[in-house]
């Protein structure tokens, strides 16, 4: 399952979209956004997220 960031806690840092490993996260108008199509659920990112705004879908 891909994993997904959730918008009203996202600030913005940006260290998940730096780890991961087929760029499947990128900056939106309001948050980072994971692109479902690329994500392989490594869970990189949610290990690096500093408020642990990142889930499995």
């Amino acid at each position: 399952m891909p994993h997904i960031i959730d918008g009203d806690e996202c600030i913005s840092c940006g260290s998940c979209a730096e780890v991961c490993p087929t760029e499947a996260i990128s900056e939106g108008e309001e948050f980072y956004v994971i692109d479902a199509e690329l994500c392989i659920d490594c869970g990189a990112c949610s290990e690096v997220c500093p408020i642990g705004c990142i889930s499995e879908e």
